[in-house]
């Protein structure tokens, strides 16, 4: 059976969370993409994002990556899964 390993690729990514929420809608505003805002039962409090992806919207929880693809897509991730797949460039300026 064949084996493939991801190619290195940068891409841009914030995590949601209550106090970078405005800066992330603002974010995806300015490449064109609507969110609307997630809420949970009983008490009807916010929960996150709503995001449309290339296969649909995708609910961003608070702690969750909101990530930018090669192609300019937007997407969730989990963190777990993010911080295992993904670690951050320092760049020297």
């Amino acid at each position: 059976m064949p084996i493939f390993r991801k190619k290195p690729v940068e891409i841009e990514a914030r995590q949601l969370t209550h106090q970078s929420e405005f800066d992330i809608v603002s974010w995806l505003a300015d490449h064109g993409v609507k969110t609307r805002t997630s809420s949970k039962p009983p008490m009807r409090a916010v929960s996150g994002l709503i995001i449309p992806t290339l296969e649909g919207d995708h609910e961003a929880s608070y702690g969750d990556y909101i990530i930018k693809g090669v192609a300019g897509e937007f997407y969730p991730c989990k963190p777990d899964i993010f911080e295992k797949t993904y670690e951050e460039v320092i760049i020297n300026v």
